[in-house]
């Protein structure tokens, strides 16, 4: 999966220590949609099926807590994205207060206030190609949450926030794998979530034949890359520059919350 950084030029430092490039914004996945709006461009199309591939767990996980049973939580789930992916409710989206996130949750709450016809189930999607979700994973990864107090909007915060990570840990492991560094990746990964000050250097270093400085240079390296790819991540999912940094920050405070 390739995506282009909407940031170019002025590096800028985050509260957080997240490395923020400011300046030129190009199109975005989700400034592209709304940009699209009703016309059904095939660009649009593309952008908006990749984001709702990625996102459609943390809706799947509110739905279910919402109180709805696991079949028809995966049905409402699949009808909701079939009616999104048809160009429902797009041409509603305002580029002003844009955050992807934000309009899936409130076209889900919409959907699910209105009145349903389970008669037209057998017509999901009014003809088109329902966006192909791995719906029979699901309920395993929701039974893990069953224990989690959060209300419906705290947990759809946090599974947005994880599955933001998620995506950035498997962009950058796809990026060691193609260097076919792979073991590299293996042995440092710990270093994104712990101190340098924790990192057993000495045996990292005689593992994977490097000096104890190369390795804190990998670990550099590393984190970085993390870093501007987690940027990056966040970029697609906003309309506009300026909402980069807030999600930013809103990302740590869901985080910090867990």
């Amino acid at each position: 999966m390739s995506t282009t950084s909407n940031c170019r030029e002025r590096p800028q430092t985050s509260a957080e220590g997240v490395v923020v490039q400011r300046a030129a914004f190009v199109p975005t996945r989700w400034s592209v949609v709304l940009t699209a709006g009703k016309s059904q461009t095939a660009t649009g199309q593309d952008a908006l099926a990749r984001l709702c591939q990625l996102y459609w767990y943390p809706l799947y996980a509110y739905v279910r807590r919402r109180g709805y049973v696991a079949e028809d939580a995966q049905d409402l789930t699949q009808e909701f994205f079939a009616r999104l992916l048809a160009g429902k409710w797009l041409g509603q989206a305002d580029p002003a207060r844009g955050r992807f996130r934000s309009f899936l949750l409130t076209a889900l709450n919409h959907f699910l206030a209105d009145e349903w016809d389970r008669a037209t189930a057998k017509k999901r999607g009014g003809g088109t190609t329902p966006l192909p979700l791995p719906l029979d994973t699901a309920e395993s990864r929701y039974a893990r949450e069953l224990t989690d107090p959060a209300d419906p909007a705290q947990l759809f915060e946090r599974r947005w926030a994880v599955t933001l990570l998620d995506e950035v840990l498997q962009r950058l492991r796809a990026e060691y794998v193609a260097d076919q560094r792979i073991a590299t990746f293996a042995a440092l990964r710990p270093a994104l979530v712990g101190e340098n000050s924790s990192l057993p250097y000495i045996e990292l270093a005689a593992k994977l034949g490097l000096s104890e400085s190369g390795v804190k240079s990998a670990v550099r390296r590393l984190r970085r890359r993390y870093r501007q790819l987690l940027l990056e991540e966040i970029s697609q999912t906003v309309a506009s520059p300026g909402e980069v940094e807030d999600e930013l920050r809103h990302l740590f405070v869901v985080l910090s919350a867990t």
